[in-house]
């Protein structure tokens, strides 16, 4: 063994040793960017936030606002969908959608979100970062934005996790490493390389540890940068999660069957019951998306399918964050990156329509049981108080107590906004 490693020059020998040690205690694949540390950590907020924590549920691929919590009288519009009265009077949504109906008390719906963006790659990114998507730069997304401006509640967890799929823009863009998101491509298999490698003593591990240190150490002495600390920072998170309790958020294995069972037995469903669990210790924005919502095709099949699964588990998670203690500090946000038209094709399919569509937010200030905005009468254009991109953006983060005027420098020196000159919607609080 020393003859092989007196071959290998100084600086790879090193990392292959590092490399080794890290391998042997089961961290080498560990996820990047959970440290708790943030640029203004220490400065007070702009004003007191009125939520500490988001769920974020991304639909992905353009949710039919028609079909969901938009409907027309317009029969061709609308088409086979019928509207359903809600819990508040005055109030109604799609048919698809009875379980979230019966939470609508707690829900605010924005009907006159409007976007410039009607490609599927460029109006995610645009709805995660606020800004149009450039070939120059990456922008950060809003959870990484409030990591940087705040930083995480708990040391031992990532302040940032996104469940399902990383969408573009939702990263932390030109932010250091340690503010990017930890993605969880499969709920139900939990945190994947977060425990040690069986046959692996204690004694054994801290020995690797220390050994790892070391080769660390004298790296560090000799190439004493930014990015190579983050890198030695990123081990070192992952092996205090390794051997904290709070490892124990991502199992969903420890909820009694008539919960899981609730959220939906899905993908989505068990992502929106382990986003729950990860607020409750205190991880401040859990993204979880659900695809297939690009209804060129079938549309009314298939976002009767789709709206299953989503009336199924923001139903649930509403009201059982509402249970729990846990609405009127937790922010929870159904967005999208754009609508569909009112035009039925030839497909029986809708298409692209980014100039008028619909979110939700729910909790974390938010004043339940209204409506904001109107679009026309078959919902093809916004009619009234429009809302672009960066103004809903702008309005998570003021509901978060981010501030909003604060100007940051990219490394390029170009200055950014975290909702660029997005201006909250305030009527939405009380």
């Amino acid at each position: 063994m020393k003859n092989i490693l007196r071959k290998i020059p100084n600086l790879d020998r090193r990392e292959f040793l590092a490399y080794s040690a890290k391998a042997f205690l089961g961290v080498g694949l560990m996820p990047m960017g959970i440290r708790s540390e943030a640029f203004g950590a220490a400065a007070a907020p702009a004003r007191l936030p009125t939520a500490k924590k988001v769920i974020y549920l991304y639909m992905a691929g353009g949710m039919s606002h028609l079909d969901t919590f938009d409907p027309k009288a317009d029969r061709d519009a609308r088409g086979p969908v019928d509207p359903i009265s809600t819990n508040v009077p005055g109030i109604q949504i799609s048919e698809y959608l009875p379980r979230i109906s019966k939470q609508m008390d707690k829900m605010a719906v924005i009907r006159s979100l409007s976007s410039t963006q009607g490609a599927h790659e460029e109006g995610r990114y645009f709805m995660h970062s606020s800004y149009t998507k450039r070939g120059t730069i990456v922008h950060p997304g809003i959870g990484s934005w409030l990591m940087k401006m705040d930083g995480a509640r708990n040391p031992n967890l990532p302040g940032v996790v996104h469940i399902g799929s990383a969408n573009p823009g939702g990263g932390n863009g030109y932010f250091e490493q340690r503010f990017a998101p930890l993605v969880i491509g499969n709920p139900e298999a939990g945190l994947q390389n977060s425990k040690m490698r069986k046959g692996v003593s204690e004694k054994e591990f801290h020995d690797s540890v220390m050994l790892t240190n070391a080769f660390d150490a004298e790296f560090h002495n000799r190439y004493n940068q930014k990015k190579t600390r983050a890198y030695t920072d990123m081990y070192d998170d992952a092996i205090k999660l390794m051997k904290s309790r709070d490892l124990a958020a991502f199992e969903l294995d420890d909820e009694n069957k008539a919960t899981r069972e609730a959220y939906g037995t899905n993908p989505f469903g068990q992502g929106c019951l382990l986003a729950r669990r990860l607020v409750e210790h205190d991880v401040r924005f859990v993204e979880v998306t659900l695809g297939g919502w690009d209804t060129h095709t079938n549309n009314f099949e298939r976002v009767g399918e789709n709206a299953e699964i989503l009336d199924q588990a923001l139903g649930t998670l509403v009201a059982d964050l509402e249970r729990r203690g846990m609405l009127e500090e937790t922010m929870v946000v159904l967005a999208t990156e754009f609508g569909r038209t009112p035009q039925i094709n030839g497909n029986d399919g809708r298409d692209h329509s980014p100039a008028a569509f619909s979110c939700a937010l729910a909790g974390g200030g938010i004043r339940g049981g209204q409506v904001y905005g109107e679009t026309d009468t078959i919902g093809k254009k916004v009619a009234d108080r429009k809302v672009e991109v960066p103004d809903f953006n702008a309005t998570i983060g003021y509901a978060l107590g981010m501030p909003l005027e604060k100007t940051v420098y990219s490394p390029s020196g170009r200055p950014f906004r975290i909702a660029d000159k997005g201006t909250p919607i305030k009527e939405l609080f009380g």
